[in-house]
């Protein structure tokens, strides 16, 4: 069950007292709820919260927002008051791009993060406008269903479409428009991870976060698409169990 933290922040209540917290950044047409089972697998070590966006679910009567940097603005002044434990963020497609911006938002007030892992994105710097969001709606449901994310009897009810494809629409106008030339270094550790197969971010393009940190880099080639998230999760988690729970026991006296 989704409880409500703030009008931007969901927590699954799974681990409230687990020694570190991962704050989740949905993709394009994502919600919060997409990360339970994540929850679920790294609970009780890792406490796991997640963004829900404005438009969608319980928030369905606000205004969409198709921008990474207005999105970015809002999570990060809403994420603020939970930083009392140590935060990483952990960002899958459209969701890394926004979760880098929260991080450089909070590292510029001088809040530290563990670790940022990004997944299935390239870097700030590319160009990665593809004209999905400009698309008719019957070749951007076509994208869905060959992207594979989105559940195959939505697509095919057209009332349901008829809602889901203004969010969907939105979000990919928000990555799709998304450039940051001058993008700066952060002072976390980064951890990108990235499917073999994916059709959107070759490895290359996955591996060159590594410019994105001050500190260490670390890169996970895991098989599968752009939602290999979903198909490699027990691998997904081994690697997020790892950096995590061996952060929170060097912090301990």
């Amino acid at each position: 069950m989704l409880i409500p933290v703030n009008p931007w922040i969901r927590s699954f209540g799974l681990a409230p007292t687990a020694p570190v917290q991962l704050l989740c950044f949905p993709h394009a047409g994502g919600v919060a709820a997409f990360y339970g089972p994540l929850a679920a697998a790294l609970a009780p070590e890792v406490d796991i919260l997640a963004v829900q966006y404005p438009g969608r679910q319980d928030r369905f009567q606000e205004r969409l927002v198709d921008s990474v940097t207005e999105l970015a603005d809002g999570i990060a002044e809403a994420v603020r008051p939970l930083l009392h434990r140590p935060t990483s963020l952990l960002g899958h497609s459209m969701g890394a791009a926004v979760a880098y911006e929260v991080a450089l938002r909070l590292e510029a007030r001088a809040q530290a993060l563990r670790t940022l892992f990004v997944s299935g994105q390239r870097t700030p710097s590319a160009d990665r406008d593809n004209g999905i969001h400009a698309l008719p709606d019957d070749r951007l449901a076509a994208e869905l269903r060959r992207l594979g994310a989105t559940d195959p009897d939505i697509l095919a009810d057209r009332d349901l479409l008829d809602v889901l494809l203004p969010t969907i629409r939105a979000d990919y106008r928000a990555i799709e428009t998304y450039r940051r030339a001058d993008a700066p270094p952060l002072d976390c550790p980064v951890v990108a991870l990235t499917g073999t197969a994916d059709p959107y971010v070759t490895v290359p393009e996955a591996a060159g976060w590594a410019n994105l940190t001050r500190r260490d880099f670390a890169f996970h080639e895991l098989p599968g698409g752009h939602f290999f998230l979903d198909a490699q999760r027990d691998r997904v988690c081994e690697i997020l169990r790892a950096r995590l729970t061996f952060s929170a026991a060097a912090e301990r006296p």
